[in-house]
């Protein structure tokens, strides 16, 4: 089986997917890591070069092309279900979790690494939340796609993988 771990950026896809992966016996797909492999840089230096339009076409064939495992774990981009057919894609695909969290707990999560994340570089604490409640807002219609909703406040492994067990 394949499970795609969708929702906003610091919600939890990567940390809860490894250890979800090791739990399962799956093997963890990191799209990120994937798409960097693919250019031979950051997803921050090549979605400055390139801009977002060639960063999410690049992301969306990366996702449908890529040689998957039977059974593995997706951690996926924060945007990743919002372009072109993705989210449908991976509904077609695989077992699709969204890891709910509200706009405050994920600012607090991101406000350390904001310089890495291209779409975050330069906001204030204030305009950190305020930027996530209107991307959030933009996103929530394809986030609710998912064939699952869980919130990740305090999400552990063992609940992510009950979750999983209890839909088969």
């Amino acid at each position: 089986m394949k499970i795609f771990l969708i929702g906003f950026m610091g919600c939890g896809k990567t940390t809860l997917g490894k250890k979800l992966a090791v739990k399962m016996a799956y093997n963890l797909i990191d799209l990120d890591h994937k798409v960097e492999e693919a250019t031979g840089s950051t997803i921050a230096d090549y979605f400055s070069a390139h801009g977002e339009e060639a960063f999410r076409k690049l992301e969306s064939d990366t996702l449908k092309n890529w040689d998957y495992p039977t059974n593995c774990v997706v951690a996926t981009g924060g945007g990743t279900p919002c372009f072109f057919d993705n989210m449908d894609w991976m509904n077609a695909n695989g077992l699709t979790i969204y890891i709910d969290m509200p706009a405050i707990a994920l600012a607090k999560r991101l406000e350390k690494g904001v310089a890495k994340r291209p779409l975050l570089r330069g906001l204030t604490e204030a305009a950190l939340v305020n930027f996530i409640e209107e991307k959030l807002t933009d996103r929530r219609l394809f986030y609710q796609k998912s064939k699952l909703t869980i919130s990740g406040i305090n999400l552990t492994p063992d609940v992510l993988r009950a979750a999983v067990l209890a839909y088969r």
